[in-house]
């Protein structure tokens, strides 16, 4: 299991599960922990997702990333008891929802 922390401060787990599951779904996330912990650490915007409360999609573009320039996607379940990343994906795109913190 990696822990990273994110712009609030706190403690976002990455399960050896979702690990198992980014290997699987998304194989261009290979060696992409650097990546993940920079977007957590220093994101360009997050959202609140519309279908749930308790997600949020944390965005950070990267002019070179294995499948191009592409905004890298880290969507986050954030509790008061417990914070942990569901997925994670490159994207073209910045989903809408309630802008919760962007970059100035």
């Amino acid at each position: 299991m990696h822990i990273f922390s994110d712009k609030k401060g706190r403690q976002i787990r990455l399960s050896e599960e979702r690990e198992e599951h980014l290997k699987s779904e998304h194989p261009e996330m290979e060696s992409q922990l650097n990546s993940i912990a920079l977007t957590l650490i220093e994101p360009d915007r997050i959202i609140r997702s519309r279908t749930d409360d308790e997600v949020e999609l944390h965005y950070r573009l990267f002019e070179t990333t294995p499948v191009t320039r592409k905004h890298l996607c880290i969507v986050v379940r954030a509790t008061d008891a417990d914070s942990f990343i569901i997925t994670v994906y490159f994207t073209d795109s910045v989903k809408k929802g309630d802008v919760l913190w962007e970059k100035k």
